[in-house]
């Protein structure tokens, strides 16, 4: 069983920086995403990052958000500049892990970011 927990959202004006840190409650070797869902829309793939360090980004987000992971801490981070008004969502942190061929999806309880204009 895996715990995901993240932090640092909150309210700020467009154009500043927050970021996001999620802290996993035990090993993660397989790839971390950042999802977030704003209000009356489907949640999205925001970035994600292999424990390789290898990272992807949503076209929304490509030069203003950096995803990073330490895996001896256990933690992955989201870094968000440039921050828009359409940026607010709850942001979610979530992984995959298999086992014996069974894939268990584990997710954060989430945080907010507000971003006003």
């Amino acid at each position: 069983q895996v715990q995901l927990s993240e932090s640092g959202g909150g309210l700020v004006q467009a154009g500043g920086s927050l970021r996001l840190s999620c802290a996993a409650s035990g090993t993660i070797s397989s790839t971390m995403y950042w999802y977030r869902q704003a209000p009356g829309k489907e949640r999205e793939l925001v970035a994600s990052i292999t424990l390789s360090g290898r990272t992807n980004y949503a076209d929304s987000v490509k030069g203003r958000f950096t995803i990073s992971r330490d895996s001896a801490k256990n933690t992955v981070a989201l870094q968000m500049n440039g921050l828009k008004p359409e940026d607010t969502a709850v942001y979610y942190c979530h992984t995959e892990i298999f086992s014996f061929a069974v894939k268990y999806d584990y997710w954060g309880q989430g945080t907010q970011v507000t971003v006003s204009s």
